[in-house]
């Protein structure tokens, strides 16, 4: 089954770079081309939701110079590919604290957001300015605020709850998360919804991860038993139930 909700983490950029002998924006510019590689894919395969995680929090660390060249180059990103967006029925989305960007780059993104809305091929969400514990926190902050203010008991706080509040309420749990560049961790990316993603990891770097790559990771997501914490004998039973309640 080809899995529905597809993220990325898309690493290595700097390394693609430094191994060309070029500054570090050139990899994030050469990335661009495997994002729309990435969603001619997606859209050939029937995959409905692609999640790239495109820039963290902790990514506001980094030095004046490259932040500014990232948000620079995602405000030219979303103006160039705004009538690609439109030819090939991708609807983008945004997740993150969004109000921390740049407001030309909020304008433009806000600009993309509307003129694809109506847009049903793919959905293709960015999660910038983004951190897993940032939206766990923001989540658990106005669960605290409504019950202060008695719009809220506590005891009615459970996982839906807090999942209604998060960033990413209205978007799916990933079926399938890729890190490329053959790193080995998930660097504070969806860790709520992660809970039963299936993970594949790619040893190339993302300015080279086109087309067939991701084919090739997906093909490896259809080779794996998901189980969701219960036994193969149990999923054995369960399909075999659905069957016999259909006939």
């Amino acid at each position: 089954m080809v899995p529905q909700h597809i993220a990325i983490i898309m690493d290595g950029n700097g390394r693609w770079a430094r191994g060309r002998g070029l500054p570090r924006i050139e990899g994030h510019k050469a990335g661009a081309a495997s994002v729309r590689a990435a969603c001619e894919e997606c859209i050939r395969q029937g995959v409905t939701y692609l999640t790239l995680f495109s820039f963290s929090t902790e990514n506001w660390k980094r030095s004046a110079d490259e932040v500014g060249g990232l948000m620079e180059l995602f405000r030219r990103y979303l103006d160039s590919e705004l009538s690609t967006l439109l030819d090939n029925g991708i609807r983008l989305h945004a997740i993150g604290d969004l109000d921390r960007l740049p407001y030309p780059v909020r304008l433009a993104l806000n600009r993309t957001i509307k003129k694809t809305e109506k847009n049903t091929k793919l959905n293709l969400v960015l999660a910038v300015s983004y951190g897993g514990r940032e939206e766990i926190v923001d989540a658990a902050q106005k669960i605290a605020q409504d019950v202060a203010a008695g719009k809220l008991r506590p005891e009615d706080v459970d996982a839906d709850c807090l999942r209604s509040r998060m960033w990413s309420s209205t978007i799916p749990d990933p079926d399938l998360l890729i890190r490329t560049s053959g790193e080995v961790r998930i660097s504070n990316f969806l860790l709520w919804q992660l809970a039963y993603t299936e993970i594949v990891l790619s040893d190339v770097l993302w300015p080279d991860f086109n087309g067939n790559a991701l084919a090739d990771c997906i093909q490896k997501f259809k080779m794996r038993e998901r189980r969701f914490g219960l036994t193969s004998e149990q999923l054995q039973v369960d399909s075999t139930q659905a069957l016999t309640r259909k006939s």
